[in-house]
């Protein structure tokens, strides 16, 4: 179970990164955080904007709805999802969650 928070401002997804993987995908759940993998290298913030863009896609939101807001360096990542509502965003997780 990914342990989603609330936020002033959204909420707050933790994301576990897998930089320079062999595929871009999301891979379930790891410590209570989204595994998500990159074929992106951790230099100069490519696979931070690589894990973005596939976190966009995968839940269907807009660029400007998903921040990074820890963990730049970090494999441990949170990011701020804003413009929808905590149990849409869990439904849309739970949706998109590969079978265990």
């Amino acid at each position: 179970m990914i342990e989603l928070r609330t936020h002033t401002e959204g909420t707050v997804l933790p994301v576990q990164a897998h930089p320079g993987a062999r595929r871009s995908q999301v891979g379930g759940v790891q410590n209570g955080r989204l595994k998500i993998c990159t074929t992106q290298v951790p230099e100069r913030g490519k696979a931070n904007t690589a894990l973005l863009k596939l976190l966009v896609k995968w839940l269907g939101l807009r660029r400007s709805q998903v921040t990074l807001l820890s963990g730049e360096t970090s494999p441990r990542k949170e990011f701020l999802i804003t413009g929808i509502d905590f149990d849409e965003l869990a439904r849309r997780i739970e949706a998109g969650q590969p079978d265990r």
